[in-house]
């Protein structure tokens, strides 16, 4: 205890110079963060421009609150955020619990190699590109020839409905690839929290009787409390962020209504429509909003349950 307090007390330029390693491998980190998030948010003064390139951002001319305006008085503003809460609200809310229950599952395996085999299995997928994702998807929900569509023809039904192509499906689809893609990848923190909860409060509550479910539900979800409030409130920011590249390469002329979100619209106007002001506009917006939301998800955590991230 003494050793780390006279450590804290010391000059940083002496923690640094004794730790100096340690702050070596912390530089690429930084330089990341300052360059790839940091550095583009003086970017969002677009939005406030008529931007030129001949100007440049800083030359050209301010426009005030125009886009802004313009967004929410068109036709399409009310679809859009309705089609992106309701992406937002599958990715952040419905699929949230599911890393939750993976890793309670897991938890109770006794079978190392099973252990190790289920969960290289699980988190495999997050590595996979959306590219590749959709690809198989177009494969496995292909009309007549597709590995879904034969399924149903061997089992007496016509096995020629192109998914891809109804609305109905677009949802379905989208929650069970996304689900597919990251339970596993979300699981692994949950699986670290589980693994610093005292064994000894599951040995005491063996001895009074308790099963398996009464174990996980009066000890170990109580012990993983503060790790699913903190990555629901980070999670829960993203409610108007639905992702670009999934919802991009998932639309069909069938599902387009509901497929056209905030992120792929910011896309076609600001790259393929050349209105870099508005698109950051409505990308600005997102980011207010977002913001927002973490906040009062903090407060309201943090009065419910002493969970916080501040």
């Amino acid at each position: 205890m003494k050793s780390k307090a006279k450590i804290q007390k010391a000059p940083v330029g002496k923690r640094i110079i004794k730790f100096w390693p340690l702050y070596v491998m912390l530089i690429p980190c930084v330089v990341y963060y300052i360059l790839i998030c940091y550095v583009p948010i003086a970017g969002n003064v677009l939005a406030f421009k008529d931007y030129s390139f001949r100007k440049g951002i800083w030359g050209s001319d301010w426009v005030g609150l125009r886009y802004f305006k313009t967004f929410f008085t068109s036709y399409d503003c009310f679809r859009l955020i309705k089609n992106t809460l309701t992406v937002g609200l599958i990715k952040c809310i419905l699929e949230f619990p599911f890393a939750i229950i993976l890793a309670l599952m897991l938890n109770e395996v006794r079978n190392m190699k099973f252990k190790k085999i289920s969960q290289t299995i699980t988190y495999l997928p997050h590595f996979l590109s959306s590219v590749i994702i959709v690809t198989m998807i177009q494969r496995i929900l292909a009309p007549n020839n597709g590995m879904l569509n034969q399924v149903i023809a061997a089992l007496g039904g016509k096995g020629d409905t192109f998914f891809l192509m109804e609305a109905s499906y677009f949802y379905p689809i989208l929650f069970l690839m996304d689900l597919w893609r990251n339970i596993g990848w979300d699981s692994i923190i949950y699986l670290a929290a589980i693994a610093g909860v005292d064994t000894a409060l599951y040995e005491a509550a063996e001895m009074d009787g308790c099963g398996k479910l009464g174990r996980m539900w009066h000890i170990t979800l109580p012990g993983i409390r503060g790790t699913i409030g903190l990555l629901f409130i980070m999670g829960i920011g993203g409610l108007l962020s639905s992702g670009f590249e999934q919802i991009y390469l998932l639309r069909t002329p069938g599902n387009m209504e509901l497929a056209d979100t905030l992120d792929v619209y910011v896309v076609r106007v600001g790259l393929q429509g050349g209105q870099f002001g508005y698109a950051s506009a409505i990308g600005l917006i997102q980011g207010i909003v977002g913001l927002i939301i973490v906040i009062t998800a903090n407060k309201i955590c943090k009065k419910m349950t002493e969970v916080s991230l501040w």
